[in-house]
């Protein structure tokens, strides 16, 4: 299909208008109240659900024609999940795309928050899964929208004691649930817990959207986002010290372990291959 016959089949972006509001009331909504889930009226996609449905509800719903998109799946831009969803986007609006953080307007992600900070124009749609944080203690949604308005999150804490009972440390290793705001506890996507503080005062818009449970949230530019955590045993991000990535010799981001293939000890790349690609490109400029 061409991008001419994919604008004479569909609407802009997909959706009727009618839909892109109703999304974008709940979209409002959780920015008044951040960290607050926000129950919307999910559609059925041309992608399975548990592919990044809620994130693409809210990615075509706000997408404008001078929007620039990049999409990123566990910090690569080139996974079948990232590609298909540029794909699907780009031919319903014939928007550019792109694989630079500092160039996109509307950043879709799965799994990551980019190592490049955010700007206030930009806006960073997560995937999620699972947006109950008190799901694994309780199962009932009447019984945790109770939880929520009486700021009642025994069952978060709880869930993080048995780790510390059980293994001597929080092994939570993604979607470590935050507070946000000192009100609303959340789960912040499965980003690893290395990304967590990204979301602390943050300039840019985090949305998140659940396809399947259909749910929104949303952390607002510069908001206050604190990892859940013990006095005596602090919230802990992964401990990337001393670790260099192999290619662009960055530090102090989020890294993959690999093994060389030749003396079989650990190597270290960054994740993020936007970010590790721009740094090779810039130490390429400065040496040319």
């Amino acid at each position: 299909m061409t991008k001419e016959t994919s604008k004479n089949s569909f609407h802009f972006a997909f959706f009727d208008e009618g839909s892109k509001k109703e999304i974008r009331r709940a979209i409002l909504k959780g920015i008044a109240i951040p960290g607050y889930q926000v129950p919307f009226a999910s559609r059925e996609m041309p992608i399975a659900r548990g592919w990044g449905t809620g994130g693409l509800q809210l990615t075509l719903s706000l997408v404008g024609k001078e929007d620039t998109l990049k999409v990123i799946d566990q910090g690569s831009d080139e996974s079948v999940n990232a590609v298909n969803i540029k794909k699907l986007v780009s031919l319903t609006t014939g928007i550019e795309t792109t694989d630079r953080t500092e160039e996109a307007s509307l950043i879709q992600s799965r799994h990551r928050i980019p190592e490049t900070p955010l700007r206030e124009d930009q806006i960073l749609v997560l995937q999620v899964p699972i947006p109950e944080p008190l799901r694994f203690t309780e199962p009932s949604e009447r019984v945790t929208k109770k939880l929520h308005s009486e700021g009642e999150y025994s069952g978060a804490y709880l869930m993080l004691f048995e780790e510390i009972i059980r293994h001597g440390k929080m092994t939570t290793g993604a979607d470590h649930p935050v507070e946000v705001e000192d009100r609303y506890v959340m789960a912040p996507s499965p980003i690893p817990k290395f990304d967590n503080p990204k979301m602390h005062r943050n300039r840019g818009l985090i949305l998140l959207g659940a396809g399947r449970e259909k749910k929104i949230y949303a952390v607002p530019p510069f908001c206050k986002v604190e990892s859940l955590g013990f006095e005596d045993y602090p919230f802990e991000q992964e401990d990337m010290t001393g670790r260099r990535c192999r290619l662009c010799g960055a530090e102090g981001v989020f890294m993959d372990e690999l093994e060389d293939p030749e003396t079989g000890k650990a190597q270290y790349q960054c994740n993020d291959s936007s970010y590790c690609l721009g740094r090779l490109n810039k130490k390429q400029e400065e040496s040319a």
